[in-house]
């Protein structure tokens, strides 16, 4: 462990500069909360300023203040964010239709429910201004519920943000209320805006209400979403709860707005952290202890049951127990005392330690400088419980057996859940007299909707053609008697193992050499190296073994621990970049799976070296693919990893691939140029000309951020085409992709509900509509010297058109769409393959970021090494 990693464990660093710790939100004395006040809280006036590490700002305690706009805390503000940079007027094939015509129609279900009836009135925002100023957002919501004759009942408010379906009298009504402290306060209530109910903001209004609706149904919100905690599932012999949920959103869609709503689940263990805490003691003795904690439990995250509210553990308090006390007000209190007081919880364990949570802290600025208070949150282990599962816990069978059958849901249990849910709502009183008091009616039937599906891709393998069939068990057994497209001859590899898996070794060697002959791979005999089980061994080796000549490297891992593998591939991707394959021996362990093992790894070693395997045909000539994708490398303070991976060839079976380190958790691509450049001159160097065409797939972008992807990305996209010469201008599409939606999809087949067959493309009803821009009209591009969308010229917008595609085949659940979003588009405006380039560009910045933590080597740029 390095010495900083050591004074993270032991406690915080020399010189931190930290505020008041933050027991979770609710420690305020309880009082009577206003209707609508929510559930976010905070603390009241700050009294100290915060400063650097010290007995008392630890023991001062702070209550987890947030403020949050409207429409941020889980009603997935990100989505409001793109609402004036939608339009699609500029693209003259989809600006009368977006609705393709190929393929055979089929009728859908959709987990969407449209709303019947919204408010007609228009919708009065009010900004609200404490003096002295209120903290605490529960304070703010209560002294302004003291005017409920001047305001009345029908109003929301966020902390700052006042709602009303009625104007007051003035513009700026001042009212007077006092604390319980006796201190008098001054309210000015503004008028800033008045919205009608086509208004974007009308739509993040109307997503608060629901969610206070959620709030009446004594559902909990963890998270974004809200979840069922007196419905348990419970699997005791794994000591699992599931708590039962559902996401929502309310949005604009094509011809309505609609409620999205989706069944979630959320994975609570039934150990605390200080369960884990003893455990790591017996195991490590106390001497070790500390290290192992750290190692353990840094990075969890944690629900606190008593107000159900998710935590982050970034520290541990080595130095606190809960007999230690903080500054309550004006008195000083344990933590003790404190549970006991706020929650009736008795800590049985005094001498346990406390944990470190670094909330997240936003809101108004405090002071002449614009400080907010800062300082984490301290936690009590025994009160903390671990939620989702471990690795070890992803790679036990039996365990994610029992919970699928819990959280996969097929289509026609997931329809029966969403039913449902509807149904409880318009069932409830309390939620009917909230939604009607607001004007909101919802549908009680799922959306119906056309879609269309698309023929097979037919897929083609050296001398052959066949359709691949998207249900097959496993796709290995159908070619593995085809030879591949390209296959490198392998002469000089290595494999290396341990002594306890040698005889693995050899049968996997022997069976290489069987599958590698019907595919087309001529295989030598491998040298084999044999390793002693440590770290430090396996890196001699690779050193002492691996040279410039060599083509493969095969190593054998004993186990799946992260650090070997990342030895090995952090020495052959960076000091000597060579393509490797790891196995674990455990893998090797079923004698009768071997052969399909050993066709997979063959597979790969030749794609890895630069083999070409299979491909579909491609329409398009001379088109490149590009797949762009970022990771956060927690390892390297969430430092940010681009990649960036291109076609080179007709068939897309060639690629080539860069990596871009960036600064901490920045997810737009800084060095996307150069990056792009690179990619051009390796498709000029490969094929004699520069590609007419380029499809630029985006992957791992939020819809808060398509405006930056806009601005930032695609602006460096065109500066790479331009830089090759002004002559040089190809068709252009830019296109974001998404995987983690909650659009889900069913047909009625056979007379049941069943998930759609793979192609079936959904471009109706549910999705975006445009914005038209009055103010922009179409320009001439200096550059691009046509007729194209302004967004690169003065104006500055941006333009979009959206649809999703079922790719895959699922035998159990529902399957997930994948939604797709032209943000540019100068190009084919047909439907494209998924992107396979997506999936590469994630291993790539998934290795480098997780293993590497360094900029591969350039000589490995044209081979899939991450594979």
């Amino acid at each position: 462990m390095t010495g900083r990693a050591r004074a993270r464990s032991r406690g915080r660093a020399r010189g931190q500069e930290t505020g008041p710790p933050g027991v979770p939100p609710s420690e305020e004395p309880k009082r009577e909360a206003p209707p609508d006040s929510g559930d976010l809280v905070g603390r009241g006036r700050q009294r100290t300023s915060p400063g650097a590490v010290a007995k008392e700002a630890v023991l001062q305690i702070s209550a987890g203040f947030a403020q949050v706009k409207i429409g941020e805390r889980g009603g997935r503000r990100r989505d409001f964010h793109d609402a004036g940079i939608n339009t699609r007027q500029a693209m003259e094939h989809v600006k009368d239709s977006k609705s393709g015509v190929s393929g055979s129609r089929i009728e859908l279900r959709a987990n969407f429910f449209r709303i019947l009836s919204r408010p007609q009135w228009v919708l009065y925002q009010y900004h609200v201004d404490f003096n002295p100023p209120m903290e605490s957002r529960r304070l703010r919501s209560a002294l302004l519920f003291q005017h409920n004759e001047t305001l009345g009942t029908a109003r929301t408010f966020d902390g700052a943000i006042l709602f009303l379906p009625r104007r007051l009298h003035s513009t700026e009504t001042v009212l007077h209320s006092e604390t319980r402290h006796g201190e008098k306060v001054k309210i000015t209530v503004t008028l800033t805006n008045e919205l009608p109910p086509t208004s974007p903001v009308c739509l993040q209004f109307y997503n608060i209400i629901f969610r206070r609706v959620l709030r009446m149904m004594n559902m909990q919100q963890i998270g974004r979403h809200y979840y069922n905690p007196s419905d348990p599932l419970n699997i005791p012999q794994h000591r699992l709860t599931i708590w039962p949920g559902f996401t929502t959103t309310i949005l604009q869609y094509e011809s309505s707005i609609m409620l999205c709503t989706d069944v979630s689940h959320k994975v609570l263990r039934s150990e605390t952290v200080l369960s884990v805490m003893s455990r790591l003691r017996k195991e490590c003795g106390p001497e070790h202890f500390p290290e192992a904690c750290a190692k353990e439990l840094l990075g969890l995250i944690v629900l606190t049951k008593y107000n159900n509210k998710t935590y982050r553990i970034d520290d541990i308090a080595w130095d606190h127990t809960p007999n230690n006390t903080f500054k309550r007000g004006d008195t000083e209190i344990s933590f003790k005392n404190y549970y006991k007081t706020q929650y009736g919880l008795d800590i049985a364990d005094g001498n346990q330690v406390l944990l470190i949570s670094r909330v997240k802290r936003v809101g108004p600025a405090q002071g002449p400088a614009g400080d907010r208070p800062q300082g984490p949150a301290m936690l009590v282990p025994e009160l903390c419980y671990l939620t989702g599962l471990t690795d070890k816990m992803r790679s036990d069978f039996n365990i994610m057996k029992d919970l699928s059958s819990h959280t996969r849901l097929n289509p026609e249990q997931r329809e029966n859940r969403l039913s449902r849910f509807i149904t409880n709502i318009h069932k409830n009183t309390e939620a009917q007299m909230e939604l009607n008091t607001w004007g909101l009616n919802f549908d009680n039937k799922l959306v119906n909707i056309q879609a269309r599906v698309l023929p097979a891709e037919r897929i083609v393998q050296g001398p052959k053609t066949y359709e691949y069939n998207p249900w097959m068990a496993d796709w290995s057994k159908e070619m593995r008697g085809l030879p591949l497209i390209r296959c490198l001859s392998l002469d000089s590899w290595l494999m290396f193992h341990t002594r306890r898996n040698a005889d693995m070794a050899q049968a996997l060697l022997q069976t290489l050499n069987r599958v590698s002959q019907p595919l087309g791979i001529r295989m030598q005999r491998a040298v084999m190296v044999e390793y002693d089980d440590r770290q430090e061994a396996l890196l001699r080796a690779l050193q002492q073994n691996v040279g410039q000549g060599t083509q493969m490297v095969v190593v054998i891992l004993p186990s799946n621990r992260k650090d070997k593998y990342d030895c090995v591939k952090k020495y052959l991707c960076v000091e000597c970049p060579t393509p490797s394959q790891c196995v674990v021996a455990r893998t090797l362990s079923r004698p009768q799976a071997l052969m399909t093992i050993a066709t997979k790894i063959a597979l790969q070693m030749n794609c890895k070296m630069g083999g070409e395997l299979w491909s579909v045909e491609i329409p398009l000539k001379h088109l490149m693919i590009v797949g762009i994708d970022c990771y956060h490398d927690i390892a390297a303070g969430k430092r940010s990893i681009g990649a960036l991976v291109a076609s080179l060839n007709q068939g897309m079976s060639r690629w080539f691939s860069k990596c871009v380190m960036q600064d901490r958790g920045q997810e737009i691509m800084d060095g996307l140029k150069v990056a792009l450049q690179e990619a051009l001159k390796a498709w000029l160097k490969y094929n004699s000309c520069l590609p007419s065409r380029i499809i630029v797939y985006r992957d791992g972008v939020g819809d808060g951020m398509l405006q930056s992807v806009v601005n930032y990305e695609v602006p460096q996209i065109m500066d790479s085409i331009k830089a090759l010469g002004q002559d040089y201008a190809p068709k252009l599409s830019v296109v974001v992709v998404k995987k983690r939606i909650s659009s889900r999809f069913f047909a009625r087949i056979d007379g049941k509900l069943a998930n759609p067959p793979p192609g079936t493309v959904i471009d109706t009803e549910v999705t975006r509509p445009e914005w038209y821009a009055p103010q922009t009209t179409p320009a001439r591009c200096e550059c691009w010297g046509d007729v194209i969308s302004p967004l690169f010229c003065a104006a500055g917008a941006a333009f979009r058109y959206d649809f999703f595609i079922i790719s895959q085949a699922v035998r159990m659940g529902s399957v997930s769409p994948t939604h797709y979003n032209v943000v540019f588009d100068s190009n084919w405006q047909g439907i494209i393959r998924v992107p396979a380039p997506c999936q590469y560009a994630h291993k790539l910045a998934f290795l480098v970021g997780q293993s590497i933590h360094r900029t591969p080597s350039m000589h490995l740029d044209d081979f899939l090494y991450y594979l």
